[in-house]
């Protein structure tokens, strides 16, 4: 996805949760659907939480285009993680953001 279509997908109203925000477009004719991941060094700080929150939104909506949605997305993360756990991301705060964003999709 190049920076023009993610400018432009930004410029809709995005469905949000407490820790997402997720930005649809409709679908493109002849194109396939595409995905782009938003999560700011300031709001997950160790790298290793924001790969694994990247990874878990990559499975979640690569099976949803794959099944039911066939729009282009961008997903973003609005509230910083980790602030009980200093600065770590645990399960079960893991486990809050993957139902949050199951629901959002």
């Amino acid at each position: 996805m190049n920076s023009a279509r993610i400018s432009e997908l930004l410029k809709v109203r995005p469905k949000t949760s407490l820790y997402w925000g997720i930005f649809v477009a409709p679908p493109q004719e002849g194109v396939k659907p595409d995905l782009g991941v938003a999560v700011a060094k300031k709001l997950a700080k160790r790298a290793v939480d924001r790969n694994r929150l990247k990874r878990m939104i990559r499975e979640l909506v690569w099976s949803a285009q794959a099944t039911a949605l066939n729009k282009d997305v961008v997903v973003k993360l609005k509230k910083p993680i980790g602030r009980e756990t200093r600065g770590r991301l645990r399960k079960k705060e893991k486990d809050l953001l993957r139902t949050q964003i199951a629901g959002l999709i």
